[in-house]
């Protein structure tokens, strides 16, 4: 069984699709500094378990890991890097039961109840509906409300702070941020300026200080 959602100061999930290991530590920094913990390193990234084991050592109070996850191998070495937040776009049992015996925060992508029930039943600590600007947010209500009340919805894909509003109407208390927030090569600054109005519009819209 996967890890609990853990209560997270802004429930935002900074996507680095890119990031390289020179710069992980210097961009991921300025993400975790501006208040958002929850970090993934996709692993269509170049050299992403090098960037993760970075970032996990520099940050030890964050929650970092890797996004893109597809098979049992590369949750292995995603402990070993020292990673312990797993996110993937699909439910794979093998994955997540995996995840599981390390104690992983796991957040699989899902778009429909079939995938929803079945995350739920592999032991998923948060769903992450995507690609969630296709579904959208009249989408995602409609099958949150077949789902057990406390299960966590997150949304990514396609999505900005500019729709946290209209997200949070829906059920969902978690983002995950990509493109809008970060893109190959971007500086740190640059980065760490993205991310503090991010977390500066959700903590406006959830009310979260």
């Amino acid at each position: 069984m996967s890890a609990p959602w853990p209560k997270l100061k802004c429930g935002l999930v900074a996507i680095l699709r890119g990031l390289t290991p020179d710069e992980a530590v210097a961009v991921a920094s300025a993400v975790h500094e501006a208040g958002i913990e929850a970090i993934e390193v996709p692993l269509n990234s170049p050299e992403p378990f090098r960037s993760i084991e970075a970032i996990a050592k520099a940050l030890p109070n964050g929650l970092v890991g890797a996004g893109t996850v597809l098979a049992a191998a590369e949750v292995d070495a995603l402990n070993r890097a020292g990673g312990k937040l797993l996110v993937s776009p699909n439910v794979d049992p093998s994955v997540l039961k995996r995840a599981g015996e390390y104690g992983m925060v796991t957040m699989p992508g899902v778009f429909t109840p079939t995938e929803a029930f079945l995350a739920l039943k592999s032991g998923a600590s948060a769903l992450k509906f995507f690609p969630a600007s296709a579904l959208g947010a009249s989408g995602i209500n409609a099958i949150r409300a077949v789902l057990p009340k406390e299960t966590v919805i997150g949304a990514v894909g396609g999505i900005s702070d500019a729709d946290f509003s209209t997200y949070k109407a829906a059920g969902v208390t978690a983002f995950g941020l990509g493109s809008s927030l970060y893109k190959p090569g971007q500086s740190e600054q640059e980065t760490g300026r993205k991310a503090v109005a991010a977390v500066a519009e959700y903590r406006r819209v959830f009310g979260e200080e």
